[in-house]
């Protein structure tokens, strides 16, 4: 990864759901990378165990039949992610999702803006 700025997702997604959540990943994907992001990453869990004081699973309330998705996306600045979420923002793509038809809890997940602290 290159970029001095990421936005970070942490998404509980049912299993259930996986397919039509790949799609809007996929979109998503290329929409960003379109209007400019640096990169784009979408990782299912693999080795995610609950914890006892806190976990990836317990931070989104993770359901059974649900597993987590860790995302990110780089960007060069946060002027530049802010350019570029604005030009994704405005793409008529990114209209087709009704927020109330959406393949995850949008209220159990987890995202922020980071700027990059150590990097290789």
């Amino acid at each position: 990864m290159s970029g001095d700025y990421v936005d970070g997702f942490i998404v509980p997604v049912p299993k259930g759901n996986l397919d039509e959540y790949r799609k809007m990943a996929n979109l998503g994907r290329e929409v960003w990378m379109e209007h400019g992001a640096l990169s784009y990453v979408e990782a299912i869990a693999d080795d995610v165990k609950p914890g006892k004081l806190t976990s990836f699973p317990q931070s989104v309330d993770l359901k059974d039949d649900e597993v987590v998705v860790f995302a990110w996306i780089a960007y060069k600045s946060r002027e530049h992610r802010d350019e570029v979420n604005k030009k994704v923002m405005a793409d008529p793509r990114m209209n087709v999702h009704d927020p109330a038809k959406m393949p995850f809890d949008g209220k159990r997940m987890i995202y922020g803006g980071f700027k990059v602290f150590v990097q290789n």
